[in-house]
């Protein structure tokens, strides 16, 4: 004698057979797009797959509430998955996430924080001024302002022939490049922490800057004043375009959280903090960019380009393409805030 299956498996299997023909064909579709043939599916498949998909999860809902077996639903719940990245997700790939970033994302969110920009650009030559007096009026301020790892050995100590030498760039190709790691990870930890400590109402971003703005100024002043302004600067120019941009870039991010977090309107705190946190995060992402380009200039060019000239030349270049980079569209990217 042959024993009946029960019900609740004959239940499964009519429910199966009923609705089997489209499941299959959402998979097969899913296959095809899941293969990279994405491009092959015709209008009229493209156009089903939404269709199939809601009739998928409208079985799987019918499926959990009877209690059918848990093959079918593990089934249906894995199909429903595939299907609902290929309706709701990104059809992006990383080539166009980095295209769009470079291109629009980036541009756009350092526009939206031109008025904090200015304010840390502001702050920085605050810095270089009021550093640049105090060390004119006493050299010892000057180890106040600039660590000894960073000098290397360029301090009011040394004579007037050693200051000129460390600007001509003759030094050891294999230093080189711990020279442009040590100048990345120095400003990389600058340029994060004014953004972090932005969090703490603006002041840690605020004094960060100025800091970065007094070790310029300490350092320029020391060689002005022995008669090599000209050579620092072109010594300068040719990496701190744009490691100093960075830098401001990363105050003025940090400025717009801190400023969100202390005057957050009619928002709650952590959420003009999360809203203003987006833009600033994308400007930090462009800076880490900047910073690594920077170090580059610092620890190879500036070192192997020795002619003041062909050092401002590149200074100005820099100077050029980052601003024309970020501010060409000003007007528009203001309307669109």
């Amino acid at each position: 004698m042959i024993t009946p299956p029960p019900s609740s498996l004959l239940k499964s299997q009519r429910f199966r057979q009923a609705r089997e023909g489209d499941w299959r064909r959402l998979e097969r579709l899913l296959d095809k797009a899941e293969k990279g043939s994405f491009a092959k599916l015709t209008d009229e498949e493209i156009l089903a797959v939404p269709v199939l998909y809601r009739s998928t999860l409208s079985a799987l809902s019918v499926a959990r509430q009877t209690s059918l077996d848990l093959g079918l639903i593990a089934y249906l719940e894995t199909l429903s998955a595939r299907a609902y990245f290929f309706v709701y997700g990104s059809r992006s790939t990383l080539q166009d996430r980095l295209a769009g970033f470079f291109a629009r994302d980036w541009p756009r969110a350092v526009q939206s924080l031109w008025r904090e920009t200015l304010i840390s650009a502001g702050l920085m030559v605050l810095g270089a001024v009021v550093a640049a007096w105090l060390v004119s009026a006493d050299a010892e301020w000057f180890y106040a302002f600039v660590p000894s790892g960073m000098a290397g050995g360029r301090d009011p100590a040394a004579s007037t022939e050693t200051l000129r030498q460390t600007l001509s760039g003759v030094e050891d190709a294999g230093g080189l490049s711990a020279f442009a790691t040590f100048l990345f990870t120095h400003n990389a930890q600058v340029a994060l922490l004014a953004f972090a400590l932005g969090f703490a109402f603006c002041l840690p971003s605020a004094m960060l800057v100025l800091y970065n703005g007094a070790t310029l100024g300490a350092f320029v002043i020391l060689f002005a004043g022995r008669g090599l302004g000209v050579e620092v600067g072109g010594w300068l120019a040719i990496h701190g375009v744009t490691e100093l941009f960075a830098v401001t870039l990363a105050g003025a991010a940090g400025l717009r959280i801190g400023w969100a977090v202390a005057f957050p309107g009619e928002r709650h705190r952590l959420e003009a903090a999360a809203e203003e946190g987006r833009s600033a995060a994308v400007v930090m992402g462009g800076v880490i960019v900047m910073l690594f380009v920077a170090g580059l200039l610092e620890g190879f060019g500036r070192q192997l380009i020795t002619d003041t000239g062909a050092r401002y030349a590149i200074g100005g270049l820099t100077a050029a393409l980052w601003g024309t980079y970020f501010y060409a569209s000003r007007r528009s990217a203001a309307d669109a805030r």
